[in-house]
């Protein structure tokens, strides 16, 4: 496994790494065994990044991880967890919350739940629009300097935020959508990033499997999976997204490889400094995306994917409109 260093501060982790969060329902009912035995297979093949979300079944993806990793040399690890979703028992969501008393309490629980003395990455999940940034942040300093944390990450904010908070302490990684239908951080999230040495850790790179191949445009989601509630899924807008999959998919044939590998390598050719995350939830899905480190993408086959899905290409947005607002950058 190549691996890639998150900023100029960062830690050094694998060049691909593991999303947690479709581990706890984020997409319908998951297999508790084959989750844990994926995290294992992960681990085995080199992955050491590992991504979670104290409010990911609230609490539940945690505790997941602490026995899928038990046994394990911390060393050998990295956890990036974020932490501020508020939710409530009907797991709705309520908002955001970044008070720094907030924080050091949303961190001791996820110490707890997660059996480590310390968390590697540590990100607010959203921007509390009731507390100034440097709050936030000045807290997780507090940790860091507590020895609690090792390094300090945002997710989902605006450049402007981004400068606010690096002034406060170095940022090692923004985490943050970034896909073949999600480019928006192009236009002045990567320039802001890499002008302060700062990674990034891209989240549905495969657009929650709208763009792995494996979607059809007569699935429906099942009970308690969120693509149900997707704008890109929706009726009308999944037909065309998936026309934009099959120009991809001739593309991938040329290369001999799938549409998930040339979708997660065309987002780690965008730079060195940027690490996807893929939410494989079984073995079979992992393995599929594996070989996408090696796969080398020339310029020809860069424009040959940017023909097949232009930017912008993509209908309907990201989130569903409640959650659009929150959110530093658009689709």
């Amino acid at each position: 496994m190549q691996t890639r260093t998150l900023g100029t501060t960062g830690p050094t982790v694998s060049a691909l790494g593991l999303g947690a969060m479709g581990m706890s329902g984020a997409y319908g009912a998951a297999d508790r065994a084959e989750s844990i035995a994926t995290v294992h297979a992960a681990l085995e093949t080199g992955v050491t990044l590992i991504d979670t979300g104290d409010f990911y079944a609230m609490g539940h993806n945690e505790l997941l991880l602490a026995e899928a990793l038990r046994g394990r040399d911390r060393d050998s690890y990295r956890l990036s967890v974020k932490f501020g979703q508020l939710r409530g028992p009907g797991r709705e969501f309520s908002g955001q919350d970044g008070r720094p008393e907030a924080v050091k309490n949303f961190l001791a629980y996820s110490l707890t739940r997660l059996r480590t003395e310390y968390i590697d990455i540590y990100r607010p999940a959203r921007l509390d629009p009731a507390v100034p940034i440097e709050e936030t942040v000045g807290a997780i300093k507090d940790m860091i300097d507590a020895g609690y944390v090792r390094h300090l990450g945002l997710s989902e904010v605006d450049a402007a935020t981004i400068r606010r908070a690096h002034a406060v302490h170095p940022v090692a990684d923004l985490q943050i959508e970034y896909s073949l239908l999600s480019r928006a951080v192009e236009v002045d999230i990567l320039p802001a990033l890499r002008e302060l040495g700062i990674g990034l850790t891209a989240y549905g790179v495969l657009s929650r499997g709208l763009i792995s191949g494996h979607w059809s445009a007569g699935r429906t989601a099942g009970p308690g999976d969120g693509r149900g509630f997707s704008p890109r899924f929706a009726s009308g807008n999944v037909e065309h997204n998936l026309a934009l999959v099959e120009a991809l998919r001739r593309v991938a044939d040329t290369k001999g490889c799938t549409v998930a590998q040339l979708a997660i390598a065309w987002v780690a050719a965008q730079g060195e400094d940027i690490v996807p995350l893929v939410g494989a939830r079984t073995r079979e899905r992992l393995a599929e995306a594996l070989p996408a480190t090696e796969l080398n993408l020339t310029a020809e086959d860069l424009a040959d994917i940017e023909k097949a899905v232009p930017p912008g290409a993509a209908r309907g947005d990201r989130y569903p409109s409640a959650f659009m607002a929150g959110l530093g950058v658009g689709n």
